[in-house]
């Protein structure tokens, strides 16, 4: 039996859900855990945890799927993404939706064994995930519905870890909204001219000499938002540490993105995934050294 032509159509699933490509996964995936973290009040229990990143994965490259589909017109007339496997006509688009669709249902799959609340909160996931790539040909600032949906982990970890969806997770998930604002719109400054051919409607069309600037207003007040909203937490220094570390981070993108060549703005969106662990980091150490102070 001959296998090539079946490792060739792996290898194209593979490249559609950007699967060696982690850094967008990752994105998701901080503020989701570091969420599960604030919920629990320290160490969440393994089944939540796997959930979680096995769920962040799953949705991921679902959303490439769908996200493929609904840009292959546009994704032709960019040089970053012409080669996309549906763009190309290496993927069909039935082919794409269909790997989408399974996709999706392995995370719901995940969400079952958590609680009502969660699964409840997941259509809504759903629905603002599949809303975002339209979002594109209709919204000045696509990247804030962008935003909401990469932050939905947030409220579905405490609905998870507490039946319930407190003020606290809604707070959390408008800080990550601007975390979101930035590094996207960094991402989008890659394609900016490309997309003003296209007629595409990015953030960093609407800002236009404003976007370096407003990129390092967003990681502020993303950083102010978390580091305000998890006062009451008690969290020793060590958080506020990790806060400060991740302004570092943030300042050292500024340095990359200041010329707006495509190289940089590239670079500086996909390091994002450290500035994130950072305040992830710093949450764990936090919780684990509060019963030490």
């Amino acid at each position: 039996m001959n296998i090539e032509p079946l490792r060739h159509k792996l290898a194209l699933y593979l490249d559609l859900i950007r699967w060696n490509r982690p850094a967008g996964w990752l994105l998701l995936l901080w503020p989701s855990l570091s969420a599960l973290w604030v919920a629990a009040g320290g160490w969440p229990g393994w089944h939540l945890l796997a959930v979680f990143v096995l769920g962040t994965i799953l949705m991921r490259s679902a959303g490439c799927c769908v996200n493929d589909v609904a840009d292959r017109e546009f994704d032709r007339h960019v040089k970053r993404t012409a080669q996309r496997p549906v763009t190309a006509g290496k993927v069909s688009v039935k082919e794409a939706l269909a790997l989408g669709s399974v996709l999706a249902l392995a995370a719901f799959g995940l969400v079952l064994t958590t609680n009502l609340v969660t699964v409840a909160w997941s259509f809504a996931a759903l629905a603002i995930a599949i809303a975002y790539p339209y979002a594109k040909r209709l919204v000045s600032m696509p990247q804030a519905v962008l935003g909401v949906a990469f932050s939905f982990g947030i409220p579905m970890a405490f609905a998870a870890v507490q039946s319930q969806v407190p003020p606290l997770a809604w707070v959390l998930l408008a800080g990550n909204l601007f975390w979101v604002l930035a590094y996207d719109t960094e991402y989008a400054m890659v394609d900016r001219d490309d997309d003003l051919k296209i007629g595409m409607k990015t953030s960093a069309i609407t800002l236009g000499r404003r976007d370096v600037p407003a990129i390092m207003l967003f990681y502020a007040i993303y950083l102010l938002i978390w580091a305000a909203a998890l006062l009451d937490a008690g969290l020793p220094a060590i958080f506020l540490i990790a806060i400060g570390l991740a302004a570092a981070q943030a300042v050292w993108h500024w340095t990359m993105i200041r010329g707006r060549s495509r190289d940089g703005c590239f670079r500086a969106f996909r390091l994002n995934h450290w500035l994130g662990f950072t305040v992830f980091a710093g949450m764990v150490l936090g919780f684990a050294l509060k019963p030490l102070v």
